[in-house]
């Protein structure tokens, strides 16, 4: 298992200036949140890489800004805006592989989108298919606003899927759906392969590590019983911590309970 931290707990930073910051705060397993098509290429993307090779950064993940869009494109009954979304998709398959990330995380339609289960089944597995040409896999978030936030959904999913569902777990999401994390993970297993942590208490639920009173520990005594490999990483709002440090911080907390109850 490995520890890290996502662009995105730095937001409304510049991508490319929240990968170095993260750099130089000794962070080196991360995940990137893409803010604007314009960072896929050019001068932003060579920034990327050339810092995160330098500072021989392992980028895990990529995260688009673009996930509302997927209910109204991807998951549209209009075969225009699914080709577009497909498109722009790819532009973002490509940017991964180019930095060296493996997964693509995916929000997946609103919770009151017209769209059928089963549309959103056979549309997860398109765009697989067309990420798998790349190299990348795309992993299904639990959501608590999307359709991916029912429990229910998630097992109809990996049932339905046949095996090639592959989930993203965060932790505030199961939380603000009214799970406990472990169960997620009880009820899904070995098809989960990436994490977004964050520490939750009453009344606050994204939060440093150790800041909340979540059994992190337990947590990740449960993915490893499952045979969990990938990285936690972690993701907070802006607003929900003070110093850059406090990142760090928790990547560290992260890091002993790793090392206590998981595979580190």
């Amino acid at each position: 298992m490995l520890a890290g931290v996502s662009t995105a707990s730095l937001y409304p930073l510049e991508t490319e200036k929240a990968v170095s910051t993260l750099g130089e705060l000794g962070v080196r397993n991360i995940e990137l949140f893409v803010n604007d098509t314009s960072e896929l290429d050019g001068d932003v993307k060579k920034q990327i890489k050339l810092y995160t090779t330098e500072k021989k950064m392992n980028v895990i993940s990529v995260h688009p800004f673009s996930s509302p869009l997927e209910t109204h494109f991807l998951f549209s009954d209009y075969p225009r805006r699914v080709k577009t979304i497909t498109d722009i998709y790819r532009q973002y398959f490509v940017f991964a592989r180019d930095v060296g990330a493996k997964l693509f995380v995916l929000h997946g339609a609103y919770r009151e989108a017209r769209c059928t289960d089963e549309t959103c089944v056979e549309r997860y597995l398109m765009l697989s298919d067309i990420a798998a040409d790349y190299g990348i896999t795309i992993a299904q978030e639990n959501v608590h606003y999307c359709r991916s936030g029912s429990l229910d959904f998630l097992r109809y999913m990996q049932r339905e899927c046949g095996g090639r569902a592959k989930f993203v777990l965060d932790i505030k999401q199961a939380v603000r759906a009214g799970y406990d994390p472990k169960e997620v993970v009880k009820a899904l297993g070995s098809d989960i392969i990436h994490i977004h942590v964050s520490d939750n208490k009453q009344g606050a639920d994204c939060l440093p590590v150790g800041k909340g009173t979540y059994d992190i520990a337990g947590l990740v005594s449960e993915l490893n019983g499952v045979g969990f490999d990938g990285a936690l990483l972690i993701e907070l709002y802006r607003r929900n911590y003070g110093e850059y440090t406090e990142l760090t911080d928790s990547v560290n907390r992260l890091e002993n309970i790793i090392s206590l109850y998981g595979q580190g």
